[in-house]
């Protein structure tokens, strides 16, 4: 028998086929993948960007100045100072610890802030590395009595809590406060600074191209190593709607004030941070720490190391969260630090999808989830709301963040995914 011959032209229309039902399967193996692993209990920021529509919807409609560009861009700039807070929560809330004090971690670098660079005429580079060291400083003794004595963080952090919010009333006096100049670097960049509309642009498209040339090049590794590779059109697909969804949002709040300097820090910190928790040997053994800190110490982490660099990290975020609410405030007062920071830092991470189980989280969680508390705590404050209602919605949302977590553990284990 004979082999029947393929025409040329055949064989190229055919293999043109064939990628295309490849990429119509890897957008929809994509699809099918995402919906297993959300019935698996795996939900990543899905419940938090649901909330964020629903909030953003329930809001414009009972006022519609809710979505109007400029209370966006106030919404931003007070989101900065509390992301920043936040962002330092989900590292310790990846191992399963706490730290209580970051509001009054907050509250003390203002109080220093004001009292080195406006009483005393410290030039503010050398102010903020002041404040940032002492952040490090709280919490490397956070993390020695952890490790040294076992005292669990909640205790620890708790007595430091009163420590620093006593430190904070002493540095500030019998005055109470300190006014920091208007006209000062540091308050334009709290309260006025907008980014030029070229650099928001240019903020809104990297990450899509950052999908694209990662993908691309994990595919070429592949390639090189004789493995098959998934393609580019879920990728590809991935990058064009958050690419559209971003350039969006800074077209719409180009129609007001445009998007604040002071928040676009954060966003780069937080890709930094993430960055740090996923690419890294640090990131690696902050999740492996968090899932099972035994099994890690018989992996070879040092588990002790790695818990005090988490309390480093949490408090140093906190006192620059401190530094930018009083930039954000123009002053440094004996109420900062106090009332809700601690409830919205700490709902914040958890509301963005970070467990308080240890083991799972992102850093873009606090990011979404710091949106989602300014969002409730703004479009209340639009409804001429107490603060009392504030306090009970806020309340409710965490509780309603920890059931979903809790589900979702309980499902990933029925799955095997835990």
């Amino acid at each position: 028998m004979t082999k029947q011959s393929r025409d040329p032209g055949q064989t190229i229309q055919l293999d043109r086929a064939d990628t295309r039902v490849r990429h119509d399967a890897g957008l929809a193996g994509a699809l099918r993948s995402f919906i297993d692993q959300v019935r698996s209990g795996d939900l990543g920021m899905l419940p938090v960007i649901v909330g964020l529509l629903l909030i953003s919807v329930v809001f414009s409609a009972l006022n519609p100045v809710f979505l109007a560009p400029n209370n966006l861009a106030n919404l931003l700039f007070d989101a900065a100072a509390v992301g920043f807070i936040a962002l330092g929560v989900v590292c310790v809330l990846l191992l399963g610890e706490i730290d209580l004090s970051i509001g009054s971690m907050s509250g003390l670098a203002s109080a220093i802030t004001g009292v080195l660079w406006v009483n005393s005429g410290v030039p503010l580079p050398l102010t903020v590395l002041a404040v940032l060291l002492t952040g490090a400083l709280v919490g490397l003794i956070y993390g020695f009595l952890r490790n040294q004595f076992e005292m669990p963080s909640f205790v620890a952090t708790l007595s430091g809590l009163l420590t620093l919010l006593g430190l904070q009333l002493y540095l500030l006096g019998p005055t109470g406060s300190i006014n920091m100049p208007f006209t000062s670097p540091l308050v334009r960049f709290g309260q006025l600074l907008i980014m030029p509309a070229w650099v928001s642009c240019l903020m809104a498209v990297t990450p899509g191209v950052l999908i694209v040339i990662g993908a691309h090049r994990t595919n070429a590794q592949r390639a090189a190593a004789n493995l098959s590779s998934a393609g580019l059109s879920v990728p590809l697909a991935k990058a064009a709607v958050l690419t559209g969804l971003l350039v969006f949002a800074v077209f719409y709040l180009e129609q007001g004030r445009g998007v604040p300097w002071m928040f676009g820090v954060f966003v780069l910190v937080v890709a930094a941070l993430n960055y740090a928790l996923t690419r890294t040997k640090w990131g690696r053994s902050m999740f492996a720490v968090g899932g099972n800190a035994e099994a890690a110490r018989r992996s070879g982490i040092n588990v002790k190391r790695i818990r005090l660099s988490a309390f480093v990290v949490c408090s140093t975020f906190a006192a620059l969260g401190g530094v930018f609410a009083a930039a954000r405030l123009a002053s440094a007062s004996q109420q900062a630090g106090t009332g809700d920071v601690n409830l919205n830092a700490i709902a914040a991470a958890v509301i963005g999808g970070t467990s308080l189980f240890g083991g799972r989280g992102s850093a873009w969680s606090a990011l979404l989830g710091v949106l989602v508390i300014m969002a409730i705590s703004n479009g209340l404050t639009l409804l001429n709301l107490s603060s009392s209602l504030r306090y009970m919605i806020t309340g409710a949302v965490l509780a309603i963040a920890v059931i979903v977590d809790s589900l979702a553990r309980r499902s990933r284990a029925s799955h095997g995914r835990a």
